[in-house]
C-alpha cells in the first residue's frame, strides 16, 4: 500500500515540475497579457473593433491574449513553442529565423494572414488570438534572449525572499507585485504622449525585438551580486516594464487599426 502511495505521489511531483517549467516559459504571464489586450482595445478605431468583434464575438482582446499559453497543453500545438521568442546574441544583429521560425516571423506572417485571408493554421480567429499574445511577448525584454540561459529562465535568484529566476521576475511577479487587477492597472499606465505615440507607430516588427534586446541589458544589470531582488529591483525596472506594456498595447491596435479599420 505504501509503494503504491508512494508511487502515485512521485508520479503527481513529476506532472507538477513539468506543469512548473512549461509555465516558465511563457511571456508575460496572464495579468500582462490582459493589460497589453485591453490598452489595445482603448486605441482601437470604431470599425476595427466591429470587425473584430465578428472574429471573436464575446470575446475581448484581453480575453483571448492568453489563448497561446493555454493551448500549450495540447500536444497538437508543440511546434508553436518557438515562435513565443527570439534569439539575439550580445554584440549580434539578427539575420534569420530558425527553420521552427521566432516571434519575428510569425508575427510578420500572422499579419500577412490577417490581411490575405489565407491562413496557415485553422481560422481568422485562431490567427487573430496568436497575433495578439506574441505581439505581447516580443515586448518582454528576456523574450528576446541571448542565446545563453533560456531568456532568463537559468538565471536563479530570491524575489521577494521567494526562490524564483529572472524571467518569471519579468513574466509576472513584478506585475502581479502591484497588486492591481488588469483593469486597474491598464487604466494606471494608459497615458502616452502624442510624441510618444508617434515615435512608437513608426517602428516595424524587427524594431520592436532590437528594443527588447537593448531592455534585457537593465533587466541584467540592476540584479544585486547577492541575487536577492526586492524593493530596489522593482524601483529601478518597474518603469521600464510598464513602457514595455504601454507599448505593446498601442503597436496592437495599430496593426489591427490597420488591418480591419
Amino acid at each position: 500500500m505504501r509503494l503504491v502511495y508512494f508511487y502515485r505521489m512521485k508520479k503527481l511531483s513529476i506532472a507538477l515540475l513539468a506543469l512548473v517549467v512549461t509555465f516558465n516559459s511563457f511571456g508575460w504571464g496572464a495579468t500582462g497579457h490582459r493589460i497589453v489586450g485591453l490598452i489595445a482595445e482603448y486605441h482601437l478605431s470604431k470599425k476595427a473593433k466591429k470587425n473584430i468583434e465578428l472574429i471573436l464575438g464575446n470575446e475581448t482582446l484581453a480575453e483571448v491574449s492568453n489563448y497561446m499559453d493555454f493551448i500549450k497543453s495540447d500536444a497538437t500545438y508543440r511546434h508553436m513553442s518557438p515562435w513565443h521568442y527570439a534569439t539575439i546574441p550580445d554584440g549580434e544583429s539578427y539575420t534569420e529565423a530558425p527553420e521552427e521560425g521566432d516571434v519575428i516571423v510569425t508575427i510578420q506572417r500572422l499579419v500577412s494572414e490577417l490581411e490575405t485571408k489565407k491562413f496557415t493554421d485553422q481560422d481568422e480567429a485562431f490567427a487573430l488570438k496568436c497575433l495578439v499574445h506574441l505581439i505581447g511577448d516580443i515586448h518582454q525584454p528576456l523574450h528576446v534572449g541571448n542565446g545563453e540561459d533560456r531568456g532568463g529562465n537559468d538565471v536563479k535568484l530570491d524575489y521577494f525572499w521567494q526562490s524564483s529566476n529572472l524571467h518569471r521576475v519579468w513574466d509576472s511577479e513584478m506585475i502581479d507585485g502591484q497588486k492591481y487587477s488588469y483593469t486597474e492597472y491598464a487604466s494606471w499606465i494608459n497615458h502616452p504622449t502624442e510624441s510618444e505615440l508617434a515615435a512608437w507607430s513608426s517602428l516595424e516588427v524587427l524594431d520592436w525585438a532590437n528594443e527588447s534586446k537593448e531592455a534585457r541589458n537593465q533587466c541584467y544589470e540592476t540584479v544585486p551580486e547577492d541575487k536577492k531582488l526586492s524593493y530596489r529591483y522593482n524601483y529601478e525596472n518597474i518603469e521600464l516594464l510598464n513602457q514595455r506594456l504601454l507599448q505593446a498595447g498601442i503597436r496592437l491596435a495599430n496593426v489591427l487599426n490597420k488591418i480591419y479599420g
